[in-house]
């Protein structure tokens, strides 16, 4: 069956992207701080900055994982088992990115302006003194 392991190779490679935007980001994310720190001598300063990237680098993986679970859910047999594990692991999984939301902004999202993945890291980037501005609005 030539489709069923191509989609089984394909859900491995998201679990591979997922996994490594983590150890990657987590890489990056301790560059920047330690950039920040440099730059700011501030410790409160270099480590909000770490949770800010870091927190961020793991909603990514979190997604790219979902994904993964949704492929290989999709493409397996299908049974109710299945979808209640998928759903399980959705669930969870959802709990965690929302809860990583609110602790990386410390509001809840409905309490806060539009803030996205991208401009938390360019923030953060903008703090550890890489030159770049990231825009006001």
């Amino acid at each position: 069956m030539f489709g069923h392991e191509f989609f089984d190779a394909v859900a491995v490679a998201f679990e591979v992207v997922g996994v490594s935007a983590m150890v990657i980001g987590f890489i990056v994310a301790v560059g920047i701080t330690l950039r920040t720190w440099a730059k700011t001598r501030s410790g409160a300063t270099a480590f909000r900055t770490l949770r800010e990237t870091f927190g961020g680098v793991i909603l990514l993986g979190l997604e790219v994982l979902v994904a993964a679970d949704l492929v290989k859910t999709v493409t397996s047999t299908p049974s109710l088992t299945d979808a209640l594990v998928l759903a399980l692991i959705v669930l969870i999984r959802t709990v965690l990115s929302f809860s990583l939301q609110v602790e990386i902004d410390g509001v809840a999202p409905w309490r806060r302006a539009l803030v996205t993945g991208p401009e938390v890291l360019a923030r953060a980037a903008a703090r550890s003194g890489d030159g770049s501005q990231p825009n006001a609005g």
